[in-house]
């Protein structure tokens, strides 16, 4: 096994539902990975709208505080366990761990490392761990859009939507996007229509651009609004609910939203009609321990593979030193940059 003895473990704690300014920094020693597992020393991990929603005490699984957040992670392997190939020590992997992301040094399973790469450094990788995993299925795996078919994604200029819409474009699909109008312009240039969502009636507008309807729906937002994405589908076509942000300063249950929206998605598939609903979780399918790491590992690597052919690009919104993590999520949650907050050790 390969020593991490001589460095320090450095992580971000979140104590409870505090303002971004009430995370806390915590140092001690760097951990031993167990049988089955390696430590990774991290280099770039993210903040992403679960971290702003478990801070509010709002996701819908987060454990009880005190605990470290961060949803994904790209580093190198720094130590071996028993029953792992010493050779791994210094490959660049990426990960997916729901929390424990933000730390220096991060203990994972070896089989939910997956190799990054050559060409794609650790940011541009960071930005497509979980955003490009979730993107990649509810396209492919969900929705299984098809060359030539039209689609609508909410958020057009976000985490998961910025990747969402490349890679729909690369498959041959007619992409129509909302964001705000100061991202109107990139999403041009990646060939998709916009809409505003600020000024411009979202439903009128698609039905203008799409009589016929779209083929596919991709909705982060939940709420009251779910019901526009699903008229807004054509015969044969399916919404992609994935997401409750309309809620995320809404007082209360934390699973009311959720479930709100699981009895609407259930209720639409309930009654006879050509269309479909389902709402998207990148844990489902965890109890086939085998098959949910096979999918995922293979799945990820097809999103760097696009990544590493230029099919689409990473947004890096900005970098900050882990010890920052306060000034990170603030900047992440005031809407005011594009792409992704990366934390780096």
């Amino acid at each position: 096994m390969h020593s991490t003895e001589t460095e320090e473990l450095v992580e971000v704690v979140l104590p409870g539902k505090v303002e971004p300014e009430g995370l806390r920094i915590r140092r001690g020693a760097v951990p031993a990975p167990g049988p089955g597992q390696v430590v990774i020393r991290m280099e770039a991990t993210g903040v992403s709208f679960a971290e702003q929603q478990m801070r509010r005490g709002k996701y819908f699984d987060q454990p009880p505080f005190p605990f470290v957040p961060g949803y994904d992670l790209v580093g190198t392997v720094a130590a071996t366990g028993e029953g792992v190939t010493p050779a791994l020590t210094g490959t660049r992997v990426a990960a997916m761990v729901k929390i424990g992301g933000w730390a220096s040094h991060v203990v994972v399973d070896a089989a939910d490392a997956v190799p990054v790469p050559d060409g794609v450094d650790a940011d541009r990788a960071e930005t497509m761990v979980v955003n490009g995993i979730t993107a990649w299925q509810m396209l492919h795996r969900t929705a299984r859009v098809r060359a030539g078919q039209t689609v609508l994604v909410l958020g057009a200029n976000g985490g998961v939507g910025s990747v969402l819409v490349q890679l729909a474009r690369a498959t041959g699909a007619r992409v129509i996007g909302t964001a705000s109008a100061r991202h109107h312009q990139v999403l041009r240039d990646r060939g998709v229509t916009p809409v505003d969502h600020h000024t411009e009636n979202i439903a009128a507008r698609v039905r203008e651009l799409a009589p016929g309807g779209v083929d596919a729906v991709f909705d982060h937002v939940g709420g009251p609004g779910i019901v526009d994405s699903w008229r807004l589908l054509a015969p044969g076509g399916t919404l992609v609910a994935y997401g409750t942000a309309s809620t995320r300063d809404d007082e209360g249950s934390k699973q009311l939203p959720v479930l709100k929206l699981l009895a609407r998605v259930w209720l639409w598939n309930a009654l006879p009609n050509r269309r479909r609903a389902r709402f998207y979780n990148i844990w489902a399918g965890r109890r086939n321990e085998a098959r949910f790491r096979a999918r995922l590992r293979a799945d990820l690597t097809q999103v760097f593979e696009a990544l590493r052919r230029g099919d689409i690009t990473a947004q890096v919104a900005a970098r900050l030193p882990l010890t920052e993590a306060a000034e990170a999520l603030r900047l992440a949650e005031s809407g005011t940059v594009a792409g992704k907050v990366v934390l780096h050790a």
